[in-house]
């Protein structure tokens, strides 16, 4: 991999899996590289360190867990924090449950975004988020000092179909973005 000649934006990936999420800014802004990344599942983890080795993803520390991350390592030290964080509890394909899914995370999230305090938040669920959920998190940001909105009040947050890159399929997912204010 050719590394632009000034990595100069960290960041960290909460739920890291594939990269696809960092991978996928890092076209628009190559500047970014991996302060830390996050990832529980095995495989992923070790699909990550194998594409590191090859020199195909800027190599980073993995961190096995969220819910032990040490945030406060990181505050003030990196650009953006990213996450596309389990849908279980949101999406239409499960039970719907929300707050009372195991799998909600978001408390962590925050948190760390909080501790962290980053410039710049950039998140991603499925659709369901919208109907369930999404107006807790945005609420969230809002209350520990994000920006959720542009300066026309317009919200910083939308839905993106992966046939709009050109798939063959739908895939609707939610972006948010938010900046430190």
């Amino acid at each position: 991999m050719d590394y632009p000649q000034k990595l100069q934006l960290p960041f960290i990936e909460f739920f890291a899996g594939a990269l696809g999420l960092s991978e996928g800014v890092r076209t628009v802004e190559p500047s970014l590289f991996p302060a830390a990344l996050c990832e529980i599942e095995a495989y992923a983890v070790a699909n990550m360190v194998a594409k590191m080795e090859a020199g195909l993803v800027v190599p980073a520390p993995i961190w096995p867990d969220l819910k032990t991350f040490p945030s406060e390592s990181f505050r003030g030290r990196v650009w953006a924090v990213m996450a596309g964080y389990p849908c279980q509890p949101f999406s239409h394909a499960g039970n719907r449950k929300g707050e009372d899914d195991p799998r909600h995370l978001w408390p962590h999230i925050k948190r760390a975004i909080n501790t962290i305090r980053p410039t710049v938040v950039f998140l991603e669920n499925v659709e369901g988020h919208i109907s369930l959920g999404l107006r807790e998190v945005l609420a969230d940001l809002a209350g520990i000092g994000y920006r959720v909105e542009n300066s026309r009040g317009e919200p910083t947050w939308g839905i993106f179909s992966a046939a709009e890159t050109g798939a063959s399929h739908q895939r609707k997912r939610v972006f948010i973005l938010a900046v430190d204010d």
